[in-house]
């Protein structure tokens, strides 16, 4: 029996994309998103964010995506490959990836709720540093971080922003979270925090006439907040689709030995 019988295949509008969906265009029967088993994604990591927002706003989280690289990096991807398709699909390792669910309040009053299944960030908006007091579990962690942002990361988001601001990579089951400054300036020595993922996660710019700060998630942006509080969504959990030999798990184990 044909796994995943109902397909849909999405692709980035680059040209590199674009001439692979071609290519796929007539191998395959293919179907709408809303009807699809599974998801062929081709593009770069950025566009398998897109499509993985997609899934949450059809509220159809339970569909797996099976990504083919036509990006730069392509780390949530796999190999692009013209032909086999069937038979990798019938060997495909699925992974789980919980997002998470930020509620972001503007100093205009109103309240915004964001998805992100790498990151959500806090970034200055000004040359002014920012001034940030960080709670877990309404509890005061931090009165005052003086720094340039703050970001909390999945363990799947946690090779990209967050690896970039030295925070820790997390291995894909370890249900934990990474709390990371950005530029941190005081308290200068701090690194950050490794929290377990049940942890509710608050910050509140103070400051914020003088010092405004934007909120990030994955890549919708809110400008001009007040505060932010974020959790796992463990009810709209998303399943991506790898080779076995290109499994992320393992990829996010290795990258910690790359130099």
């Amino acid at each position: 029996m044909t796994r995943y019988a109902r397909r849909a295949l999405v692709a980035s509008p680059t040209p590199p994309a674009q001439a692979a969906a071609r290519e796929l265009a007539d191998a395959d029967e293919w179907c709408d998103l809303s009807e699809a088993d599974v998801v062929i994604a081709l593009g770069g990591d950025g566009f398998m964010l897109d499509t993985l927002h997609a899934m949450l706003e059809r509220r159809r989280p339970e569909v797996p995506v099976f990504g083919m690289n036509l990006g730069t990096v392509g780390f949530l991807m796999n190999e692009w490959r013209r032909h086999g398709l069937e038979e990798r699909l019938g060997r495909a390792k699925p992974f789980k990836v919980t997002p998470l669910a930020a509620t972001v309040r503007g100093n205009d009053g109103r309240s915004h709720q964001l998805p992100a299944i790498n990151e959500v960030s806090l970034l200055r908006e000004t040359r002014q540093t920012a001034k940030l007091e960080v709670t877990v579990n309404e509890r005061v962690v931090m009165d005052e971080l003086v720094c340039d942002g703050i970001l909390v990361a999945t363990p799947a988001g946690s090779t990209a922003y967050n690896l970039s601001a030295h925070g820790p990579i997390l291995p894909l089951d370890s249900a934990l979270l990474a709390l990371t400054p950005i530029s941190p300036f005081r308290p200068r020595r701090w690194r950050g925090a490794i929290l377990p993922d049940r942890a509710r996660i608050g910050v509140r710019v103070l400051e914020p006439g003088k010092r405004p700060v934007s909120a990030v998630a994955d890549q919708q942006e809110i400008r001009d907040v007040a505060s932010v509080d974020i959790r796992v969504d463990r009810s709209r959990e998303l399943t991506l689709l790898f080779d076995p030999e290109h499994a992320l798990d393992d990829r996010i184990t290795m990258e910690q030995f790359i130099a």
